[in-house]
């Protein structure tokens, strides 16, 4: 059986799940006469067509047997107002367990202020970038008071915090080069792993014995190697064990990047991080990145560490040299909220407090709640897509927004409800959701 003939009998087999009529177009196209005899061939149609990209195809399967099964689509509900502890939706509150709004600093009165002063000051966009259209303040000041976060040089703020991965590990590392993770690992590091050519290898979840014995094996074949892990896992709520990750990065002159997003704002004392729950020197982790649109309140990513890296990037880094600067309400959006971070620590214990109860309440009801450790993050393992999203829309229809992660996101057997807290939900949002939880989860 040949490529076309094996292409064909998948676009029959989707058709028939799709209920989709068989032909509704041609399987192939022939090329113009007047191309030269050595390049004349049939192309399958499904090669000229995005409805027929496989990736797509793949993706109406699921869609299509949630129809038939009566499950309406849970994602890209539109939502109107501030995405905080209550959200609205076609005219109707629900508990919102669906954003990143940690510190519920997202609508926040003085964080408001902040970014309209800059509208009124920069206008909606800084217009260039800032390599050679110049900066503004704000950036330059929302940069700065990062890297104090972090007690390091200096700091480098992209307009994305996927991009700010992909950027910085796409540009630094290359083919003879090793970039090595933890299997859990968010998506916007494997693609900036694919981009720089390093090679890949990954480490069991949070097993720094076996990252440690990996890299005693293979460390000498390459030149630069980069160990990457999360503070905080945004889809299990588990936490790096940092200081023997620095152990081991040392041994093996590696250089060790933590990905911040989800563990600034929530994770230690005054939400400083994962550095601030070890009590870990700032400089004893190479690169910190994380992002601006979780505690912060914005949107972006940044990098934080050495002088000499955050130059490096700014004048080649192509997403900070070819990309518009952030924008400077959103730049002073975010320091803003990092100010009142800062100021009112008791804005983290809150979170960390509810988080704790959240755990616990789910724990009473025998969920699985997998990995999680109670800070901000906390899944509900279904094991099932369809049931997943299933639960999901009757959380919905009981007044409350919680939203499935299905495969391909996560295995299938991994499938979940992904509930983020927020120092705004309050002992009724939880006390609720137990009692909802427990009515359509209880025999689980």
């Amino acid at each position: 059986m040949n490529k076309t003939d094996t292409t064909m009998q998948k676009t029959q087999l989707i058709d028939r799940i799709l209920g989709r009529k068989a032909g509704m177009a041609s399987t192939e196209t022939a090329l113009p006469a007047s191309t030269h005899p050595k390049n004349r061939a049939r192309i399958p149609d499904a090669y000229t067509r995005f409805d027929r990209h496989p990736g797509y195809e793949k993706m109406l399967v699921p869609k299509a047997a949630s129809e038939r099964l009566g499950i309406a689509n849970p994602f890209f509900r539109v939502h109107d107002g501030v995405a905080g502890a209550i959200t609205r939706i076609q005219d109707r509150e629900y508990i919102n367990f669906s954003n990143y709004n940690y510190l519920g600093l997202t609508g926040h009165p003085a964080v408001n202020q902040a970014a309209k002063a800059a509208i009124d000051r920069y206008g909606t966009s800084a217009s260039a970038s800032r390599l050679v259209a110049g900066e503004r303040p704000v950036q330059r000041k929302l940069e700065e008071a990062l890297a104090n976060v972090y007690e390091v040089d200096d700091c480098i703020v992209f307009v994305s915090g996927h991009a700010t991965n992909v950027s910085t590990i796409g540009y630094l590392f290359g083919p003879k080069d090793l970039v090595i993770h933890d299997s859990l690992i968010h998506n916007s590091v494997l693609q900036g792993i694919q981009l720089s050519g390093a090679t890949r290898r990954s480490f069991q979840h949070n097993d720094t014995n076996a990252l440690n014995q990996i890299l005693a094996e293979i460390r000498g074949q390459f030149e630069r190697v980069l160990i990457v892990v999360e503070g905080l896992y945004s889809m299990d709520g588990d936490i790096c064990d940092l200081p023997p990750l620095i152990e081991i990065k040392r041994r093996h002159k590696a250089f060790l990047m933590v990905d911040e997003a989800h563990s600034l704002g929530v994770l230690g004392k005054t939400g400083k991080g994962i550095r601030e729950h070890f009590d870990i020197q700032g400089k004893d982790v190479d690169i910190w990145m994380g992002t601006l649109s979780k505690t912060l309140a914005g949107c972006g990513g940044y990098i934080a560490g050495e002088r000499a890296l955050v130059e490096h990037l700014k004048y080649a880094a192509p997403g900070f040299v070819y990309s518009v600067g952030v924008a400077p309400s959103l730049a002073a959006a975010s320091l803003e909220a990092l100010r009142i971070m800062q100021k009112e620590p008791e804005r983290v214990t809150r979170l960390q407090a509810q988080g704790q109860q959240f755990l616990e309440a789910m724990h009473s009801l025998g969920i699985n709640t997998g990995l999680a450790q109670g800070y901000a993050v906390i899944p509900a393992i279904i094991g099932s897509s369809l049931k997943a999203a299933r639960l999901s829309n009757q959380f919905f229809e009981a007044g409350i927004n919680v939203q499935p992660i299905i495969h391909p996101a996560v295995e299938e057997k991994a499938a979940r409800l992904r509930f983020f807290l927020s120092f705004l939900h309050t002992d009724q949002h939880i006390s609720y959701t137990r009692e909802v939880t427990k009515k359509l989860m209880g025999n689980r």
